[in-house]
């Protein structure tokens, strides 16, 4: 790692604050130009440790930035992931505080449910399968305790703030339909999201490295790299598969997924 244990706790105790008081602070990869993947997650680590603190409890992953759009759109050129913890639970069609969040946008997800462990670097799609309970329609929550771009050179965060910032998790919605993983064809699920009944996004699950399994394949292997794994009861979203949609003060957001089930979450 390029960084000093002093330099990732205090970007770990920087982005906590952030989160805590709802200030954005500056860019981690201007401020430490030596900063790499595996220092970005060493900082993840602690954040999350610190909100466990706190009074959370993990309740999953996620894989971010899967799709082309998404990655055009933040300039984020790899796969990475973060942790999911109990107080990004909001329940379908519930009422949340805009003001618990800095800058929300919202993506389209495919959430995995699992029934067993999923362990070893060399899962493949059908161990996925077999491993999940079943897989859900949803909706993810994005937010940013950075800055979005630097206001004297113009600079934007690179990968590494995305991964330190716990790739921008703030929320998860289930709908409360729940499938089989094999009764549908991920990849041509598709989804139509409207914030107050206009339409602003559409996709398909093949926007996720053109299958969504292949995210939770991607996940394992990574994990596996670092000694953990995918356990049982856990949830993981797969990625977003439209181009995150920015929330104003009281915005409605819904989500048709045809017969895969709908999500919807109001912000008040």
């Amino acid at each position: 790692m390029g960084l000093s244990k002093q330099q990732i706790n205090q970007a770990a105790n920087d982005l906590f604050t952030a989160h805590i008081n709802g200030q954005q602070i500056d860019i981690l990869s201007m401020r430490y130009p030596e900063m790499g993947v595996e220092d970005a997650y060493a900082i993840q680590r602690i954040l999350v440790n610190q909100k466990i603190f706190a009074g959370n409890e993990t309740i999953g992953w996620k894989v971010a930035s899967p799709s082309n759009s998404i990655q055009n759109m933040h300039n984020i050129d790899l796969l990475n992931s973060g942790i999911l913890l109990s107080n990004m639970e909001f329940a379908h069609g519930s009422a949340v505080k805009y003001n618990q969040f800095i800058r929300p946008h919202i993506g389209v997800n495919i959430a995995f449910i699992m029934k067993t462990d999923l362990i070893g670097a060399d899962i493949n799609r059908d161990d996925v399968i077999a491993a999940t309970q079943f897989v859900a329609p949803a909706l993810e929550i994005l937010d940013t305790r950075i800055i979005c771009q630097d206001p004297i050179t113009g600079t934007v965060p690179k990968v590494f703030d995305t991964i330190a910032d716990n790739a921008g998790n703030a929320g998860i919605v289930l709908g409360q339909q729940r499938h089989a993983p094999d009764a549908f064809d991920l990849r041509w699920v598709g989804a139509i999201l409207k914030c107050n009944e206009i339409v602003e996004e559409t996709g398909l699950g093949a926007g996720m490295l053109d299958d969504p399994v292949e995210s939770i394949v991607w996940l394992a292997k990574r994990l596996a790299q670092h000694d953990q794994h995918i356990k049982a009861g856990e949830l993981v979203l797969s990625g977003s598969f439209t181009r995150p949609v920015e929330v104003l003060l009281a915005s409605s957001f819904t989500c048709d997924f045809g017969d895969f089930g709908q999500v919807a979450i109001i912000f008040a």
